[in-house]
């Protein structure tokens, strides 16, 4: 087997289904790799509010036992507010502000490869026919999937962002 590229027909455009493949295949890799920056990045964010939340309450539950000084006192005072502080800010990691940066003309009316685009659609049949109609053109299709990973990169920013004040916390 040889490494040729197979040159399109008069009658194929440069996007027809053998060549979509090469145009497309780097954005569903640069996707699926935000992906997974996103899941460990909730993964990450869930194992520190545990430990957190156990350190909490074990402190909470042996606070008693410490003698009471004013140096003790401020100590405590300064563990809480950095909880609380490292709590906020790994809620922000796991619930995310929503943007929407889809005010741009070249872009499709609605994203449908996001969940705020799918629900947009009254059923699956109408979902289908949408996802058909805007794949026909390739251009459209590729601006999609290129808002999508705009999106998920400002999302994966912010998240990190906020992973990593939660651990300076």
């Amino acid at each position: 087997m040889t490494d040729q590229k197979i040159k399109p027909t008069p009658e194929e455009s440069e996007y027809s289904s053998r060549n979509v493949y090469s145009n497309i295949a780097p954005i569903f890799q640069i996707l699926q790799s935000e992906q997974n920056i996103l899941q460990r990045t909730d993964q990450k964010a869930f194992t520190l509010m545990s430990i957190l939340g156990v350190f909490m309450v074990f402190f909470i539950v042996h606070f008693l036992k410490i003698n009471i000084n004013w140096f003790n006192v401020s100590m405590v005072i300064i563990y809480f507010i950095a909880a609380i502080f490292a709590i906020a800010n790994l809620m922000l990691v796991i619930v995310p502000r929503m943007r929407n940066d889809q005010d741009h003309e070249a872009l499709p009316d609605i994203n449908a490869t996001f969940f705020g685009g799918i629900i947009q659609f009254k059923n699956p049949v109408e979902y289908a026919k949408y996802l058909n109609e805007i794949t026909e053109d390739h251009g459209k299709t590729y601006k999609m999937f290129s808002s999508q990973l705009y999106a998920l990169g400002h999302i994966n920013a912010y998240k990190n962002k906020h992973l990593r004040r939660a651990i300076i916390f």
